[in-house]
């Protein structure tokens, strides 16, 4: 008989994965002694609908190779999804890309205030470190994860990627940069996830090396998908400000190469990342579903 993960459609198992990260998140926020204040501006930004992805990336990384979620991996998913929303808070705020609207609700500066905005992002990006430092059960283990979150989410890698998206808006972007901006701003931190994922399921070398691979050409389409919706999407189905990226004159792929260029790069970065999956054989079926499903996503 098949058992209900087979026989259940990827979309439900999606859905399911990303309300277990909220639930992870809640209770991690939970035990924290924060004024009530800022507690509430967290659980905010945390609580807001999101898709998880990143999150959900490591837990199913996690299962791939150790065959379960365990503790570690669910700290470590709550930590990446800190990260990712701290990103987003500071990202929209007006001295970046000014944005009123973020998962569907108002931006944590427009429902609160800048200075709440900036310091909410601080408090998630320093709990994420804290939570890996405190919780995880073995010290080797929190050490690994906590250089690879900083190494992805800092100055040679996420922050990296939003300097240099900045300062493209001055230029005539190539894609060169696009690609440069992209790995460093999105990619890196898909990767990071795809790695704390394997690190907590006891990964061999060589298996952190391929799901690395996956992850850094999966948050490549990802970020090339974004460009897209920007320009064909509504509000409505993006959850944020469309056609900003347009107006703005920013350096993405569909004003760079076009877009049906931009389509034909994602559709092959998506093979590139089931490729680099191979040597799992089908008990990466679910992580295979996941690349497809990051390609025909509307929202």
């Amino acid at each position: 008989m098949a058992n209900q993960t087979s026989t259940m459609d990827f979309g439900t198992r999606l859905r399911r994965k990303a309300q277990s990260v909220n639930y992870i998140l809640q209770g991690l926020l939970d035990a924290q002694e924060i004024n009530s204040e800022l507690k509430e501006a967290l659980k905010y930004t945390l609580g807001a609908p999101g898709k998880r992805a990143r999150s959900v990336l490591l837990l199913w990384c996690c299962e791939l190779v150790g065959g379960q979620v365990n503790r570690n991996a669910e700290i470590a998913a709550g930590a990446i999804e800190m990260v990712h929303t701290y990103s987003l808070i500071h990202d929209d705020l007006p001295a970046m890309d000014d944005d009123d609207l973020r998962r569907g609700m108002p931006t944590c500066h427009k429902a609160f205030d800048e200075a709440t905005a900036i310091l909410t992002g601080d408090a998630l990006l320093t709990l994420a470190f804290e939570i890996l430092a405190r919780d995880v059960d073995q010290p080797a283990i929190a050490v690994r994860l906590i250089r690879q979150l900083a190494q992805d989410a800092g100055a040679s890698g996420m922050i990296a990627g939003q300097m240099a998206d900045l300062k493209a808006q001055e230029n005539t972007g190539t894609e060169a940069m696009l690609e440069y901006i992209h790995t460093h701003k999105t990619a890196k931190m898909f990767r990071c996830a795809a790695a704390m994922g394997a690190i907590c399921g006891g990964a061999k070398q060589k298996q952190l090396d391929c799901l690395c691979e996956y992850g850094l050409r999966v948050g490549l389409a990802f970020q090339i998908a974004d460009d897209i919706l920007d320009e064909t999407a509504s509000s409505e189905q993006l959850g944020k400000t469309a056609g900003k990226d347009l107006k703005a004159a920013k350096c993405t792929y569909p004003a760079v190469v076009g877009l049906e260029a931009a389509k034909e790069i994602q559709e092959q970065l998506t093979s590139e990342a089931v490729a680099a999956l191979k040597p799992f054989g089908n008990k990466a079926d679910t992580l295979r579903e996941f690349a497809l499903a990051l390609l025909q996503r509307t929202k």
